[in-house]
């Protein structure tokens, strides 16, 4: 069995890392430090260490991991997150250490749901109907775009408070994570008047009841489908079968 790292990087910013996080530093077999990139204010407490903020590319990324040491760096991040990938590939390669990624499957339609594919969200901003009460259900740095439809409501849902005015003719904001629970979601739907939803194919648990709660309302969703996701020997798609892998599998033992 490969040596044990004595200091992981984890990037995160999903459930997923979190529970990654947690498994490994309960061990206590090597130092856990999971980076943020920072756009929540107050990210909840994670096991192990935090860094919260951008590293300056894969030449930063690839400086952070020598002047720390580090021996393996974990892939945890959203499906989404096509540059932090890219760069964490490159950073690993030029420190020569491994990287073990995390890409979860995506989400599948299942008979009732209403879901219009779509491939870009340029895409989605054309496919909302005329005068819809829209679900905008992306994350803060994707929204600008639909702020040209002056003729939909868009009910925006965000973690904190936006720093500045939105740039929207008809809004209503609400704070907040998704809810886990189907019904909690079904009656925010049902609150706001909402009629159509748009969102990213991100896969997983944390997003999902909001695809649920659709399901039983009739509601159609605008699925913005993911990004093409790298293949390789060190990719898996669930938590445990990463912490099953080879340079894992002793440190997530806490025996």
């Amino acid at each position: 069995m490969p040596a044990v790292p004595e200091t992981i990087l984890i990037l995160g910013g999903t459930l997923e890392a979190a529970e990654i996080a947690a498994r490994l530093a309960a061990s206590r077999k090597a130092r856990i430090v999971t980076s943020l990139a920072g756009r929540t204010r107050e990210p909840k407490p994670m096991a192990g260490e935090t860094r919260i903020g951008g590293f300056g590319g894969a030449d930063g990324l690839a400086t952070y991991l020598e002047d720390n040491a580090v021996g393996l760096l974990i892939d945890a991040t959203h499906p989404f997150a096509g540059t932090i990938s890219t760069n964490a590939r490159r950073a690993a390669d030029i420190c020569a250490i491994p990287l073990i990624s995390l890409a979860r499957p995506a989400w599948e339609a299942v008979d009732g749901d209403r879901w219009q594919r779509v491939a870009t969200i340029a895409d989605a901003v054309t496919a909302i109907p005329e005068g819809a009460t829209v679900l905008l259900a992306l994350g803060r740095q994707h929204i600008a775009p639909f702020a040209g439809r002056a003729d939909v409501t868009f009910v925006i849902r965000m973690v904190d408070e936006p720093e500045a005015e939105l740039p929207f003719a008809r809004f209503v904001l609400v704070l907040g994570k998704p809810d886990l629970d189907i019904a909690a979601e079904e009656s925010m739907l049902v609150a706001h008047g909402i009629d159509t939803i748009v969102c990213r194919n991100s896969g997983g648990r944390g997003a999902y009841a909001k695809i649920e709660a659709a399901r039983r309302l009739g509601l159609p969703v605008i699925m913005i489908d993911r990004p093409e996701q790298p293949v390789g020997s060190h990719i898996y798609v669930s938590v445990e079968a990463l912490l099953g892998a080879d340079l894992l599998r002793e440190l997530a033992d806490p025996s």
